[in-house]
């Protein structure tokens, strides 16, 4: 069997995205998607999931993360285009796995996005101003998809402000922790308590880290953003890692000091875990953290709505999606078309507010998309590519595929329910996609 191709496109194409992003707006990309608006609800879920030890479960999910990074790492310098998971899958197994894929990454992203619209005009916001949801809803996804569509840096430029905001929020949580506990109110004892009365310490590891999976995922939307990289090969590796790193030391200093400092029940059964921790600190106002919610939900929804407009994009221009969608801006090459389809279906979900069951399947979906993934990687070895790309030792995507079987298995028998019904509905779609893009093809042939 021949080696899979790569179909390069010239930079100067007139569908081609334009190349600004550095090492540094890169860098602030994905640390902004990873510290999104996840972390302020993820430190209870765990604790209740894991007990006071939350930083274990953390670490452990960063390391799981950490493999199928790498695989990502690889396969978006070898192949630097917008599309993601479903270019690579294409590439390796052809147009109805690469569909699948993108379908699984397009349903969790319009969802997520969709989501956070309804969240941003929540509780959070009620703190300052009472309006109407679906009018909050309307006007917060427009004016993401025209910050959207203005441009790749300005969207990362107003991530990485955003980004600075949500890491001193966060710093803020770790210094008053440590102050609750200097002045004699905390206990870090409850650091070393593994395990809760139902689960021992092995099996609340592995269900808290199916939660804290869930918040490092947000790296996979950066490869969408590879082809709009100044120098993919060298940028985005450093970029990734150094993101995923700062995130899980962020992620494990958080839930110690969100651990230590309050009680492990009343941290479990808080929807706001680290409010909790300002409560309990005192003098700092509780609509500061509101605040910065806002500002974490509102940037984590405008980076998802990127990764999914690109995402878009590049299936269209693999032929698996209608090729309109390819239409970018004269001027600003931004591809308004996906933009404008993505973020149509993201408020047809918000203002629905049908949401809920289809939410609770984004961790299977991701796993099935970085198990598919990691093997892609594997069967892309055959192709060369180009020189100087990224590397991984084979053992990684092993490591990296079986982590997502590993982790799929302690998912709840309901949401595997439900993600099936997403798989079939992709399935079907996909088998009618690769059917046309055969018929095109033998139509002209090259």
């Amino acid at each position: 069997m021949n080696a899979p191709r790569t179909n390069p496109e010239s930079p100067d194409a007139p569908t081609s995205l334009n190349k600004v992003l550095t090492t540094s707006l890169l860098y602030f990309f994905i640390l902004g998607d990873v510290l999104g608006a996840g972390v302020y609800v993820l430190v209870g879920e765990v604790a209740a999931d894991a007990g006071g030890a939350v930083w274990v479960p953390l670490l452990v999910a960063l390391c799981l993360a950490l493999l199928t990074a790498a695989s990502y790492a690889e396969l978006a310098t070898k192949y630097p285009r917008a599309g993601g998971a479903s270019h690579y899958a294409t590439l390796a197994y052809g147009p109805f796995t690469g569909f699948v894929a993108g379908f699984c990454m397009l349903a969790a992203g319009v969802v997520s996005v969709a989501a956070l619209s309804r969240g941003f005009g929540g509780e959070y916001l009620s703190e300052f101003v009472t309006l109407p949801l679906v009018l909050v809803t309307v006007i917060f996804l427009l004016a993401l998809a025209l910050l959207n569509a203005r441009g790749i840096s300005e969207s990362t430029r107003a991530n990485a402000v955003a980004t600075v905001i949500e890491v001193s929020g966060l710093l803020l949580v770790i210094g008053l922790g440590t102050w609750i506990v200097l002045r004699g109110d905390g206990d870090p004892g409850r650091l070393t308590n593994l395990g809760t009365e139902s689960e021992g310490p092995v099996l609340a590891v592995l269900s808290g880290a199916v939660l804290a999976y869930y918040s490092f995922v947000g790296f996979e939307t950066s490869v969408n953003v590879a082809e709009e990289t100044r120098d993919p090969r060298r940028s985005y590796p450093r970029a990734l890692f150094g993101a995923l790193l700062t995130a899980g030391a962020v992620y494990a200093l958080v839930g110690a000091a969100a651990a230590a400092a309050v009680p492990t029940k009343k941290l479990a059964e808080s929807s706001g875990p680290l409010l909790e921790v300002v409560r309990t600190a005192g003098g700092v106002p509780t609509w500061l953290f509101s605040a910065i919610a806002l500002v974490a939900v509102a940037n984590g929804a405008l980076l998802t709505g990127i990764m999914s407009s690109r995402l878009a994009y590049g299936m269209a221009r693999d032929g698996l999606l209608p090729s309109f969608l390819t239409a970018v801006l004269p001027g600003r090459r931004t591809p308004w078309a996906a933009i404008a389809a993505t973020t149509a279906l993201s408020l047809v979900l918000a203002l629905t507010g049908d949401v809920s069951t289809l939410a609770s399947t984004l961790v299977l979906l991701l796993l099935v998309v970085f198990f598919v993934v990691n093997t892609s990687l594997l069967v892309l070895r055959r192709d060369p590519g180009r020189l100087g790309h990224f590397r991984v030792p084979t053992l990684v995507p092993v490591l990296g595929a079986a982590s997502c079987v590993g982790l799929a298995t302690q998912i709840e028998r309901e949401v595997w329910l439900r993600g099936l019904g997403v798989l079939a509905v992709g399935a079907v779609l996909g088998a009618v996609a690769a059917l046309r893009l055969r018929r095109a093809r033998e139509r002209h042939p090259q």
